[in-house]
Protein backbone atom coordinates (compact mmCIF):
# COMPACT_ATOMS: atom_id res chain seq x y z
CA UNK A 1 0.00 0.00 0.00
CA UNK A 2 2.87 1.96 0.92
CA UNK A 3 4.53 2.05 -2.55
CA UNK A 4 1.28 2.42 -3.94
CA UNK A 5 0.80 5.89 -1.96
CA UNK A 6 4.10 7.04 -3.35
CA UNK A 7 3.08 7.79 -7.21
CA UNK A 8 -0.66 9.12 -5.67
CA UNK A 9 -1.69 12.22 -7.51
CA UNK A 10 -4.18 14.52 -5.31
CA UNK A 11 -5.06 16.70 -8.59
CA UNK A 12 -5.16 14.22 -11.40
CA UNK A 13 -2.10 14.98 -12.72
CA UNK A 14 -1.30 11.38 -14.25
CA UNK A 15 2.46 11.80 -13.92
CA UNK A 16 3.40 9.45 -11.19
CA UNK A 17 5.75 7.58 -14.09
CA UNK A 18 7.44 10.47 -15.25
CA UNK A 19 8.06 11.62 -11.64
CA UNK A 20 9.74 7.86 -10.87
CA UNK A 21 12.08 8.30 -14.11
CA UNK A 22 12.81 11.87 -12.90
CA UNK A 23 14.17 10.61 -9.89
CA UNK A 24 16.28 8.12 -12.00
CA UNK A 25 19.87 8.25 -9.86
CA UNK A 26 21.66 10.12 -12.73
CA UNK A 27 22.86 13.55 -13.24
CA UNK A 28 23.05 13.15 -17.01
CA UNK A 29 22.06 16.71 -18.44
CA UNK A 30 18.86 16.69 -20.21
CA UNK A 31 20.03 17.00 -24.21
CA UNK A 32 17.97 20.28 -24.70
CA UNK A 33 16.37 22.56 -22.22
CA UNK A 34 15.03 25.93 -22.27
CA UNK A 35 12.34 28.33 -19.92
CA UNK A 36 9.10 27.41 -20.86
CA UNK A 37 6.20 30.38 -20.68
CA UNK A 38 3.99 29.46 -18.81
CA UNK A 39 0.33 29.80 -19.12
CA UNK A 40 -1.31 33.01 -19.30
CA UNK A 41 -4.22 32.10 -16.28
CA UNK A 42 -0.49 31.59 -14.16
CA UNK A 43 0.60 34.52 -15.21
CA UNK A 44 -2.20 36.57 -14.55
CA UNK A 45 -2.64 34.82 -10.94
CA UNK A 46 0.78 35.15 -10.19
CA UNK A 47 1.25 38.62 -11.08
CA UNK A 48 -1.86 40.20 -9.55
CA UNK A 49 -0.15 38.63 -6.23
CA UNK A 50 3.19 39.95 -6.58
CA UNK A 51 1.37 43.24 -7.71
CA UNK A 52 -0.65 43.15 -4.49
CA UNK A 53 1.84 42.32 -1.88
CA UNK A 54 5.15 44.13 -3.69
CA UNK A 55 6.77 40.75 -3.35
CA UNK A 56 9.60 41.86 -5.89
CA UNK A 57 11.14 45.02 -5.95
CA UNK A 58 14.06 46.77 -8.45
CA UNK A 59 17.81 44.70 -7.99
CA UNK A 60 16.15 42.14 -5.65
CA UNK A 61 18.33 38.96 -4.97
CA UNK A 62 15.87 35.97 -5.20
CA UNK A 63 16.32 32.72 -4.10
CA UNK A 64 13.56 29.83 -4.77
CA UNK A 65 12.95 26.92 -2.36
CA UNK A 66 13.26 24.40 -5.06
CA UNK A 67 11.89 21.06 -4.13
CA UNK A 68 11.56 18.92 -7.44
CA UNK A 69 7.48 19.10 -7.27
CA UNK A 70 5.59 20.31 -9.48
CA UNK A 71 4.85 23.36 -7.65
CA UNK A 72 8.45 25.19 -7.36
CA UNK A 73 9.58 23.97 -10.53
CA UNK A 74 6.13 25.62 -12.17
CA UNK A 75 7.37 28.66 -9.76
CA UNK A 76 10.79 28.20 -11.46
CA UNK A 77 9.43 29.04 -15.08
CA UNK A 78 6.90 31.40 -14.17
CA UNK A 79 10.22 33.77 -12.63
CA UNK A 80 12.73 33.11 -15.15
CA UNK A 81 9.63 34.23 -17.44
CA UNK A 82 9.17 37.79 -15.41
CA UNK A 83 12.78 37.90 -14.90
CA UNK A 84 12.97 38.36 -18.82
CA UNK A 85 10.11 40.60 -19.34
CA UNK A 86 9.54 42.60 -16.67
CA UNK A 87 11.32 46.01 -16.43
CA UNK A 88 11.82 45.75 -12.70
CA UNK A 89 15.21 44.06 -13.00
CA UNK A 90 15.76 41.30 -10.50
CA UNK A 91 18.38 38.25 -10.10
CA UNK A 92 17.05 34.44 -9.82
CA UNK A 93 18.86 31.35 -8.05
CA UNK A 94 17.13 28.45 -6.50
CA UNK A 95 18.24 26.27 -3.58
CA UNK A 96 17.33 22.68 -2.57
CA UNK A 97 17.15 20.87 1.44
CA UNK A 98 18.37 17.60 0.67
CA UNK A 99 16.68 15.84 3.86
CA UNK A 100 19.06 12.85 3.44
CA UNK A 101 16.10 10.17 2.69
CA UNK A 102 16.70 7.44 1.30
CA UNK A 103 13.53 7.97 -1.25
CA UNK A 104 14.50 11.34 -2.12
CA UNK A 105 17.57 11.87 -5.11
CA UNK A 106 17.32 16.04 -6.28
CA UNK A 107 20.55 14.73 -8.23
CA UNK A 108 18.74 15.42 -11.74
CA UNK A 109 17.95 19.11 -10.43
CA UNK A 110 21.76 20.07 -10.50
CA UNK A 111 22.13 19.69 -14.81
CA UNK A 112 18.35 20.73 -15.03
CA UNK A 113 19.43 23.85 -13.42
CA UNK A 114 23.15 24.58 -15.07
CA UNK A 115 20.92 23.98 -18.66
CA UNK A 116 18.70 27.17 -18.10
CA UNK A 117 21.61 29.25 -16.84
CA UNK A 118 19.92 29.65 -13.05
CA UNK A 119 22.57 29.69 -10.19
CA UNK A 120 21.82 26.84 -8.26
CA UNK A 121 22.54 25.49 -4.30
CA UNK A 122 22.00 22.08 -2.46
CA UNK A 123 22.08 22.38 1.33
CA UNK A 124 22.06 18.70 3.00
CA UNK A 125 21.46 17.85 6.26
CA UNK A 126 20.10 15.02 7.83
CA UNK A 127 16.26 16.17 8.08
CA UNK A 128 14.55 12.73 8.75
CA UNK A 129 16.49 11.77 11.63
CA UNK A 130 17.05 15.13 13.54
CA UNK A 131 13.22 14.88 13.68
CA UNK A 132 13.14 11.41 14.66
CA UNK A 133 15.64 12.39 17.91
CA UNK A 134 14.61 16.05 18.38
CA UNK A 135 10.92 16.47 17.69
CA UNK A 136 8.79 17.58 20.71
CA UNK A 137 5.11 17.79 20.49
CA UNK A 138 4.56 18.96 17.48
CA UNK A 139 3.61 17.22 13.39
CA UNK A 140 6.68 15.52 11.68
CA UNK A 141 5.86 17.37 8.39
CA UNK A 142 5.89 20.83 10.36
CA UNK A 143 9.20 20.25 12.37
CA UNK A 144 11.08 19.13 9.24
CA UNK A 145 9.02 22.60 7.23
CA UNK A 146 10.70 24.72 10.47
CA UNK A 147 14.44 22.98 9.60
CA UNK A 148 14.27 22.96 5.92
CA UNK A 149 13.01 26.52 6.20
CA UNK A 150 16.23 27.44 8.24
CA UNK A 151 18.68 25.44 5.56
CA UNK A 152 17.17 28.45 3.05
CA UNK A 153 17.63 31.04 5.06
CA UNK A 154 21.00 30.17 5.50
CA UNK A 155 22.12 29.58 1.90
CA UNK A 156 20.50 32.74 1.07
CA UNK A 157 22.77 34.71 3.30
CA UNK A 158 25.76 32.76 2.45
CA UNK A 159 24.81 33.76 -1.54
CA UNK A 160 23.93 37.43 -1.04
CA UNK A 161 20.00 37.08 -1.63
CA UNK A 162 17.65 39.15 -0.24
CA UNK A 163 14.47 37.01 -0.72
CA UNK A 164 13.74 33.85 -0.27
CA UNK A 165 10.24 32.93 -2.91
CA UNK A 166 8.08 29.72 -1.91
CA UNK A 167 5.52 27.39 -4.03
CA UNK A 168 3.00 26.98 -2.00
CA UNK A 169 -0.84 27.95 -3.69
CA UNK A 170 -4.00 28.94 -2.35
CA UNK A 171 -5.23 25.24 -2.35
CA UNK A 172 -2.02 25.20 0.65
CA UNK A 173 -3.27 28.41 2.25
CA UNK A 174 -6.80 27.46 2.74
CA UNK A 175 -6.23 23.50 4.34
CA UNK A 176 -3.39 25.37 6.47
CA UNK A 177 -6.66 28.37 7.10
CA UNK A 178 -8.62 24.87 8.06
CA UNK A 179 -6.52 23.12 10.24
CA UNK A 180 -5.35 25.95 11.96
CA UNK A 181 -8.98 26.65 13.23
CA UNK A 182 -9.99 23.23 13.37
CA UNK A 183 -7.15 21.51 15.75
CA UNK A 184 -5.41 25.13 17.12
CA UNK A 185 -8.46 27.65 17.42
CA UNK A 186 -6.95 30.37 15.39
CA UNK A 187 -7.58 32.24 12.55
CA UNK A 188 -4.31 32.20 10.35
CA UNK A 189 -3.09 30.82 7.19
CA UNK A 190 0.57 31.22 5.53
CA UNK A 191 1.34 34.83 4.26
CA UNK A 192 2.10 36.19 1.60
CA UNK A 193 5.12 38.44 2.01
CA UNK A 194 6.72 38.54 5.06
CA UNK A 195 10.14 39.61 6.71
CA UNK A 196 11.86 37.11 9.24
CA UNK A 197 12.70 37.45 12.66
CA UNK A 198 15.66 38.43 12.22
CA UNK A 199 15.07 41.24 9.52
CA UNK A 200 17.39 40.64 7.23
CA UNK A 201 15.13 38.94 4.71
CA UNK A 202 11.87 38.59 3.12
CA UNK A 203 10.05 35.81 2.35
CA UNK A 204 7.08 35.78 -0.49
CA UNK A 205 5.01 33.02 -1.90
CA UNK A 206 3.96 34.52 -5.71
CA UNK A 207 1.63 31.50 -6.09
CA UNK A 208 -0.90 32.50 -3.21
CA UNK A 209 -3.76 33.70 -5.73
CA UNK A 210 -2.71 30.11 -8.27
CA UNK A 211 -4.55 26.78 -7.84
CA UNK A 212 -2.61 23.32 -7.55
CA UNK A 213 -4.55 22.11 -10.51
CA UNK A 214 -3.12 25.30 -12.51
CA UNK A 215 0.60 24.00 -11.45
CA UNK A 216 -0.36 19.97 -12.57
CA UNK A 217 -1.57 20.77 -15.66
CA UNK A 218 1.39 23.22 -16.31
CA UNK A 219 3.37 20.72 -15.50
CA UNK A 220 2.15 17.44 -17.20
CA UNK A 221 1.72 20.22 -20.25
CA UNK A 222 5.12 21.19 -19.95
CA UNK A 223 6.85 17.97 -19.66
CA UNK A 224 8.70 19.36 -16.58
CA UNK A 225 11.05 17.15 -14.91
CA UNK A 226 8.94 16.85 -11.40
CA UNK A 227 10.90 15.07 -8.59
CA UNK A 228 9.21 12.61 -6.14
CA UNK A 229 9.99 13.45 -2.91
CA UNK A 230 8.99 10.57 -0.73
CA UNK A 231 8.99 11.27 3.03
CA UNK A 232 8.69 7.87 4.78
CA UNK A 233 6.16 9.62 7.58
CA UNK A 234 4.19 11.17 4.57
CA UNK A 235 3.31 7.93 3.36
CA UNK A 236 2.80 5.84 6.58
CA UNK A 237 -0.46 7.64 7.43
CA UNK A 238 -3.05 10.00 6.23
CA UNK A 239 -2.15 13.29 7.27
CA UNK A 240 -4.47 16.08 8.72
CA UNK A 241 -3.51 18.37 5.86
CA UNK A 242 -4.79 15.47 3.47
CA UNK A 243 -7.95 14.73 5.46
CA UNK A 244 -8.73 18.76 4.35
CA UNK A 245 -7.60 18.42 1.09
CA UNK A 246 -10.55 15.68 0.82
CA UNK A 247 -12.92 18.32 2.84
CA UNK A 248 -12.32 20.77 0.50
CA UNK A 249 -12.53 18.89 -2.51
CA UNK A 250 -16.30 18.01 -1.48
CA UNK A 251 -17.08 21.04 -0.46
CA UNK A 252 -16.29 22.26 -3.89
CA UNK A 253 -17.73 19.91 -5.60
CA UNK A 254 -21.44 21.05 -4.51
CA UNK A 255 -19.51 24.98 -4.58
CA UNK A 256 -17.78 26.02 -7.67
CA UNK A 257 -16.53 29.61 -6.25
CA UNK A 258 -15.62 28.17 -2.68
CA UNK A 259 -11.91 29.09 -3.00
CA UNK A 260 -12.67 32.27 -5.27
CA UNK A 261 -14.52 32.94 -2.34
CA UNK A 262 -11.59 31.87 0.33
CA UNK A 263 -9.08 33.86 -1.52
CA UNK A 264 -11.13 36.53 -0.49
CA UNK A 265 -11.62 35.54 3.04
CA UNK A 266 -8.11 35.03 3.72
CA UNK A 267 -6.47 38.05 2.30
CA UNK A 268 -6.89 39.62 5.89
CA UNK A 269 -4.84 36.86 7.09
CA UNK A 270 -1.91 37.06 4.19
CA UNK A 271 -0.33 40.12 6.10
CA UNK A 272 0.39 43.48 4.67
CA UNK A 273 3.73 44.62 2.88
CA UNK A 274 7.41 44.76 4.70
CA UNK A 275 8.28 48.05 4.77
CA UNK A 276 5.70 49.90 2.67
CA UNK A 277 4.50 53.57 4.30
CA UNK A 278 0.63 52.95 4.93
CA UNK A 279 -0.92 54.55 1.65
CA UNK A 280 2.05 54.21 -0.36
CA UNK A 281 2.08 50.44 -1.67
CA UNK A 282 3.65 50.61 -5.43
CA UNK A 283 7.28 49.67 -5.27
CA UNK A 284 7.70 47.50 -8.03
CA UNK A 285 3.30 46.46 -8.83
CA UNK A 286 2.89 48.25 -12.05
CA UNK A 287 5.62 47.32 -13.90
CA UNK A 288 5.18 43.15 -13.47
CA UNK A 289 1.07 43.46 -13.68
CA UNK A 290 2.35 45.60 -17.09
CA UNK A 291 4.12 42.76 -18.41
CA UNK A 292 1.80 40.06 -17.63
CA UNK A 293 -0.81 41.94 -19.28
CA UNK A 294 1.10 42.72 -22.82
CA UNK A 295 3.09 39.14 -22.86
CA UNK A 296 -0.50 37.00 -23.16
CA UNK A 297 -3.53 36.42 -24.86
CA UNK A 298 -6.89 35.74 -24.36
CA UNK A 299 -6.35 32.24 -26.15
CA UNK A 300 -3.09 31.29 -24.98
CA UNK A 301 -3.53 27.59 -22.96
CA UNK A 302 -5.41 27.08 -19.51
Amino acid sequence: MAAARRTFDPVGCGYGQQMQLASAKTEAPPATVHPVKPPRSLLVATGRAIGDYAMIRPGDRVLLGLSGGKDSLCLLHVLLHLASKSPVRFELGAATVDPQSPDYFPAPLKPYMQALGVPYFVESYPVVKQAETSMRGDSFCAFCARLRRGMLYGAARREGYNVLALAQHLDDLAETFLMSAFYGGRLRTMQAHYTNDDGDLRIIRPFVYVRERQTAAFAKAAALPVIMENCPACFSRPTARYSMKQKLAALEADNGKLFNNLRTALKPLMGGIPGALKGNVTCGTTPVGDIVKADTQPGDPF
